[in-house]
């Protein structure tokens, strides 16, 4: 007789743990390391000091909830519709239209300090009456309000200040509504006042800081009831799309790993590695003096690329675009015929110009938009703007997050002066799963360039080191007729 199965009693299906219900914000990375999002139906409190994406923050959040079915109220206590209209417009946002369409609201409450001296009185009841009005008025399931500092400036009573606080985010929270309330940095607290991050479920601080005269944003979760989240400071920035939040801890030795080969663009150096040239998804260092031919590689990766069909993005740190593409000229490789139709993309800029924190967001977001199957960043070595080990850091992260997208990254890196100065070396090659050696004959000898795979992890390859020429067909190795190239069989 076949057993019934036994019922689980209403005691043990309370006793399990429920996960928080959130609302995402639509801020690209805040949404990962936060694990959904917002609290739903809490209050969030965003400080920091002038000028760090507090209002910006905000306006994301209710322009993702205004285009998903979620209404919103911006309340702002120092700009007016018009200012807050026209900012927003820079970054390719039109809340004009959201207004109109009554998914998005906007209230402009200016509080005279003067008014409330000659009272004497203060409290927040005026506040709730037109809060409510505004909520009602377009079914908001979402608000901001932009700063908190405003509402209470002209207040010297603390104990006053702390109970209309209180009370506010109370009614906030009976009404279900998810919140997210700015406010100023303090001197020795979050923010001025000291009191908001203690009555807020979920407390964002943002920061931008400047040293050595390059400024680097970043941003911390403080605190966050009843949800698991990442507690890191995370790198983010600020560009014509919005925000953008780099979650390092989303970066994790998780990838998975493929056996399909791709050539590296040389016949002679595809032999070295078993005649198949690297593994996919695989990170590649080719390291060596200057004038050793690594940026003249990584072309050839770059165009074998292309010409199967693949899009590529190349960082390049020391040239322009156009000064690279007419360099590569030299050496038979047109690749401006792959720009042209969008295979490959080549975005320049100074290692000083921003940190490398930055550095490392710009990449992620080039990376999302462009979506290459192989990446070439030339050279690492040009980040010197940071520790040993911060620039250590960052290649891990990137690599990382490569990985996880089945990209191929190629590095090349530059030994100062003729030999190798082993702290740098053994720390970023470490992290490499191909790493390939380039050194220049001594002057007067004879052979060119010589060229030595050190490691290849998971395949055979070569120990023998060979030489090489640059020449108007490419990198020939000695012995190789300079006609030869790879043919579109072989590429792909």
């Amino acid at each position: 007789m076949p057993t019934r199965p036994r019922r689980r009693s209403p005691a043990k299906e309370s006793n399990r743990p429920q996960e928080l219900e959130k609302v995402a914000t639509g801020i690209e990375g805040f949404d990962e390391i936060t694990h959904g999002g917002l609290p739903k139906g809490r209050p969030a409190l965003v400080c920091g000091g002038p000028g760090s994406g507090k209002t910006l923050f905000g306006l994301e959040f209710l322009i993702h909830g205004a285009t998903h079915g979620e209404p919103g109220v911006f309340v702002t206590f120092e700009e007016t519709e018009d200012d807050v209209t026209k900012n927003v417009r820079s970054l390719g946002h039109d809340i004009a239209d959201l207004v109109k369409k009554k998914r998005l609201a906007i209230e402009y409450i200016r509080v005279e300090r003067s008014e409330i001296e000659e009272t004497g009185e203060y409290d927040l009841e005026a506040l709730f009456i037109r809060l409510d009005h505004a909520l009602r008025s377009i079914g908001a399931r979402r608000i901001v309000l932009d700063t908190i500092e405003s509402l209470f400036s002209g207040l010297m009573n603390t104990a006053l200040l702390r109970a209309e606080l209180r009370r506010l985010f109370a009614w906030l929270k009976e009404r279900e509504i998810t919140a997210v309330i700015t406010g100023e940095r303090g001197v020795a607290t979050l923010t001025r006042q000291g009191l908001e991050e203690y009555v807020s479920d979920c407390v964002i601080a943002l920061d931008h800081r400047v040293a050595d005269q390059i400024s680097t944003r970043r941003l911390r979760i403080v605190k966050y009831r009843g949800s698991s989240h990442g507690t890191n400071e995370y790198p983010f920035l600020i560009d014509r799309q919005g925000i953008a939040v780099l979650p390092i801890t989303s970066l994790q030795l998780v990838h998975t790993a493929t056996s399909k080969r791709i050539s590296t663009g040389l016949v002679w150096l595809d032999e070295m590695f078993a005649g198949k040239g690297y593994f996919r998804a695989s990170s590649v260092l080719i390291s060596g003096s200057a004038g050793t031919a690594k940026t003249s590689l990584a072309a050839h990766f770059i165009d074998a690329a292309c010409r199967r069909g693949e899009r590529a993005l190349c960082f390049q740190f020391e040239e322009s675009p156009a000064q690279y593409v007419r360099n590569m000229r030299s050496i038979g490789l047109d690749l401006d015929k792959w720009v042209k139709p969008g295979l490959l993309r080549i975005h320049a800029a100074r290692p000083t110009l921003y940190g490398l924190e930055f550095h490392l967001a710009r990449m992620h977001r080039e990376v999302d938009e462009v979506k290459p199957s192989v990446v070439v960043v030339d050279p690492l070595s040009s980040f010197t703007g940071g520790t040993f080990g911060e620039v250590n850091s960052m290649v891990m992260r990137l690599i990382d997050f490569l990985k996880g997208r089945n990209i191929t990254g190629l590095f090349t890196h530059l030994i100062p002066g003729s030999g190798v100065n082993q702290e740098i070396e053994v720390g970023v090659s470490s992290l490499m799963d191909s790493w390939i050696l380039l050194r220049n004959s001594p002057p007067g000898a004879q052979g060119g360039r010589h060229l030595a795979i050190l490691k290849s992890r998971g395949m055979p390859h070569s120990s023998e080191v060979r030489a090489f020429r640059l020449t108007d067909h490419g990198a020939i190795a000695d012995g190789e007729v300079p006609a030869r190239r790879l043919t579109a069989a072989e590429v792909l």
